[in-house]
C-alpha cells in the first residue's frame, strides 16, 4: 500500500479474470454489425463488482450513428448498475499492433476508469497487449 491507497498491483484483477474478459471480447466481437467497415470490434469491461459486460460496434449507413463496442460495453456495464471499471479488453482483427480505442471511446473510459486502468488489446487469437488508459489519453477530460 501506499499512503494508505492500494498499488496497481494490489488492485489488479487476477489473470484468470483478465482471461475471461479477453475471452468474452472474442465471443462478442463476432456479433458486431459491420457491414460497411467489415471492421468488427468486440469489448468487454470488468465492473468493480467483478463482473463482466460485452459489447460490439454496431455500424450505420449514417456513420456518425455508429456505435463503438467500447461504448456499447460501457452502456451494459451502467445498465447493469456499475459505476466503475476495473480493466477493459478490446479484440479487433488487427494484431501488431493492435488497434487502440478512438479518442471518444478513450473519454468514455476515462468517465468510468482512471488513469490506471488496464486495457487489454487483442486480434482475433493470441496475447493481448496492456495499455494504462492514461497513456493513450493524456489529461482525460473531468469535471471532478
Amino acid at each position: 500500500m501506499t499512503r494508505g491507497r492500494p498499488t496497481r498491483a494490489e488492485r489488479a484483477p487476477p489473470a484468470r479474470v483478465l482471461a475471461a474478459l479477453l475471452t468474452a471480447a472474442r465471443a462478442v466481437r463476432r456479433q458486431a454489425h459491420a457491414p460497411y467497415s467489415r471492421f468488427q470490434v468486440g469489448a468487454a469491461v470488468l465492473d468493480d463488482a467483478g463482473r463482466i459486460h460485452a459489447g460490439c460496434n454496431v455500424e450505420n449507413a449514417s456513420y456518425g450513428l455508429t456505435i463503438c463496442a467500447e461504448r456499447n460495453a460501457v452502456a451494459a456495464a451502467v445498465a447493469a448498475g456499475a459505476r466503475s471499471l476495473r480493466a477493459v479488453a478490446i479484440v479487433t482483427r488487427q494484431r501488431h499492433p493492435p488497434a487502440t480505442p478512438c479518442g471518444a471511446c478513450r473519454q468514455v473510459l476515462a468517465e468510468f476508469g482512471g488513469d490506471d486502468l488496464p486495457l487489454l488489446l487483442a486480434g482475433p487469437t493470441g496475447a493481448a497487449q496492456e495499455q494504462r488508459l492514461g497513456a493513450l489519453l493524456p489529461q482525460a477530460f473531468r469535471l471532478r
